[in-house]
């Protein structure tokens, strides 16, 4: 067998510089651990709580149903029977007033004529197919049918509704991955737009987003 090796002594001075390393770093250990405890040096104010948003400003419900809404609820559409008072091949006369306004007859009451800035929109048979009560038409184009109203507001409003159809104009619901739900689904005009008023009134804003360092003024 080889011979065992000793290891060489250790110098006394060396051993005494690390046993005084030792017990100053535990020293100095403890006296940081007692300083946190006491709480010496203070500690930073907590961030003020951030307040949940309103669950209304999360709302996707559309706030008009359109035809289109109402056939997939399966809901009664006796509303958009005109015949049950219109006679066929017989279409309603449109009145107007000395100053050339529409006057709206007894049983339509509830609708004001409000389309534009002018009163050349507030006829009825600009949109509404005189020879076919139960359809849309457009000019210098085909019948529409109720659930394709928005392409008759597209007959006047291109742009708006190439914007629409970029996704740009509206709202459009959905999910990328249709595993967890519905794919997207766009709004027609009328979910937003009431076709004989389509002046949107004004709604609350949601909040702004908050700040990443609260107590700073936000930057402009």
């Amino acid at each position: 067998m080889p011979p065992t090796v000793q290891p060489p002594p250790r110098d006394p001075v060396e051993s005494r510089r690390i046993t005084l390393a030792l017990v100053g770093s535990t020293v100095l250990f403890l006296g940081l651990a007692g300083a946190f405890v006491m709480d010496l040096w203070g500690r930073p104010d907590l961030p003020a709580r951030v307040p949940l948003v309103d669950v209304k400003f999360l709302d996707q419900t559309a706030s008009r149903r359109s035809y289109a809404d109402l056939v997939r609820a399966k809901e009664d559409l006796s509303d958009f029977d005109c015949y049950v008072c219109h006679e066929k091949d017989k279409p309603p006369p449109v009145k107007l007033d000395a100053t050339g306004k529409v006057i709206i007859p007894e049983e339509h009451e509830n609708i004001v004529m409000a389309h534009g800035s002018h009163n050349r929109n507030n006829l009825c048979y600009n949109c509404h197919n005189e020879a076919n009560l139960e359809t849309l038409h457009v000019r210098a184009g085909p019948e529409l049918r109720w659930d394709q109203s928005t392409q008759l507001c597209g007959s006047c409003h291109g742009p708006t509704l190439r914007d629409w159809e970029g996704g740009v104009h509206g709202r459009t619901n959905g999910h990328w991955d249709r595993r967890n739900g519905q794919s997207f689904h766009r709004l027609d005009c009328v979910n937003c737009h009431n076709p004989h008023q389509p002046s949107i009134p004004g709604r609350e804003p949601a909040p702004g987003p908050n700040l990443l360092r609260p107590g700073k003024p936000a930057a402009h």
